[in-house]
């Protein structure tokens, strides 16, 4: 087989690579690359036509936000999934569309999408020509995996994003009975010093700083990924204020994290059994939860905003590169009453990670808008960290050679140093082509 990394070499984003057999071309995962500026696969449109078929880890923007336009210029083959990642995708490229407005994209590609899709299911064999491919639990977001890709004998695993630890709505990744020879492996979380708290200490000190804003009548903006962090942020707060941790307060829900809960509760199979016995065995449907208050367009928006009162408000974006929070931080962020909390990942070049850094001021659209709220920061991740990681690599039976993608140039080299003692280790280069 033969590797080419068109995104996600030396970087976080735009996630994309070629895998080819002798006889067949497929691209898993299709990603964009938020910043300062926003970057795509460095792919030739002129390739598009002749590739067999696309494989999409999950429904994340850094993996699959590339879909409409490779559709738009020269794709006509199959797209192949989980049925939750499918649907999620359709409104993760739909809302990105309509915020970033990219040029190159077809009027219907959106509609188009669907016509394309392959339905696939965890640990199913299928094949694309002479390559055979299965999709295996990733834990990372509702529908997402990890690839492998076999020719004869020969076996790669890609881990797409991954977490081995179980969340409040998912299991872990499945981690049993891998082999393989070669290895692509994130490394959002690779560095020597990534070594995640232990989850109780994580959550105390979250509950707490929003209890403290609540207390003295603030209202707390967390912004979210629409899709995986959103939810287990909103089960979190919903948790607690079932149990008396937080106070009674409206957690307000805004853009496409209402559509993303829907996703997920038509396919709660692919969630914990616990979460499924909890809906089916009693009338406690945690995914509509009387303290989850719909915030539906801009005249619902402008209601919370002159509010009184405390509240939380879990909106889109995460990286505050566009969506609802961009409106909540220009009306309620001057004020040392209220409190942004971030939960996720913030890339280089964002607004929120200008805000990481202490900024006091930001700019949203060619508008300064000043900050006066407190900004902290707890780790929710859905990603491993590094001893994870290495959890992972330690599992795979017959494994040689490792390539590592997915994460700052500086983390994945600490990474490789930690691996290259026993594996033959790549930190892949742009357009480069890897024999395996």
């Amino acid at each position: 087989m033969r590797i080419t990394f068109y995104g996600a070499a030396r970087e976080v984003g735009r996630s994309c690579i070629m895998i080819e057999g002798k006889n067949t071309k497929i691209l898993i995962d299709a990603g964009i690359k938020l910043g300062e500026v926003e970057e795509h696969p460095v792919i030739e449109d002129s390739m598009l036509k002749h590739i067999d078929a696309v494989v999409v880890s999950h429904a994340h923007l850094d993996h699959c936000g590339y879909l409409p336009h490779i559709l738009s210029n020269g794709y006509n083959g199959p797209i192949y999934s989980l049925k939750p990642t499918l649907e999620l995708v359709n409104v993760i490229a739909s809302d990105y569309l309509q915020i970033s407005k990219p040029k190159g994209i077809k009027k219907d590609a959106i509609a188009k999408m669907p016509k394309h899709y392959k339905m696939v299911e965890y640990h199913e064999e299928f094949r694309v020509k002479d390559l055979a491919i299965k999709l295996v639990p990733a834990g990372h977001i509702l529908g997402s995996a990890m690839v492998e890709v076999r020719e004869g004998d020969d076996r790669l695993i890609y881990t797409g994003d991954i977490n081995l630890k179980g969340t409040k709505l998912l299991d872990p990744a499945y981690t049993e009975y891998l082999k393989a020879k070669t290895l692509i492996t994130e490394s959002t979380y690779g560095g020597k010093g990534d070594v995640f708290p232990a989850e109780k200490m994580v959550l105390g000190g979250f509950i707490e700083s929003i209890k403290e804003t609540l207390n003295k009548g603030g209202k707390v903006i967390v912004p979210s990924f629409a899709v995986g962090r959103a939810q287990e942020v909103l089960f979190i707060l919903d948790d607690h204020m079932r149990s008396g941790s937080l106070p009674k307060v409206p957690i307000y829900v805004d853009g496409m994290i209402n559509k993303a809960m829907r996703i997920y509760r038509h396919n709660v199979i692919y969630c914990k059994q616990e979460l499924q016995k909890r809906i089916l065995m009693s009338e406690d449907d945690p995914f509509k939860s009387p303290n989850f208050h719909v915030v539906d367009g801009r005249d619902d928006r402008a209601k919370v905003i002159k509010s009184q009162g405390a509240a939380i408000i879990v909106t889109t974006s995460g990286m505050l590169k566009g969506g609802p929070v961009i409106r909540y931080l220009e009306k309620l962020g001057d004020s040392y009453l209220n409190k942004l909390v971030m939960v996720g990942y913030q890339a280089e070049g964002t607004p929120g990670r200008e805000l990481l850094n202490g900024a006091k001021e930001v700019t949203f659209d060619g508008k300064k808008v000043k900050i006066g709220l407190k900004v902290e920061v707890y780790h929710l991740s859905g990603h491993a960290d590094r001893p994870q990681l290495l959890k992972l690599i330690g599992r795979i039976q017959g494994l040689k050679n490792i390539f590592i993608v997915h994460g700052d140039e500086t983390k994945q080299k600490e990474f490789a140093d930690e691996l290259k003692n026993k594996y033959k280790v790549t930190l892949p280069v742009l357009k480069e082509h890897y024999d395996i």
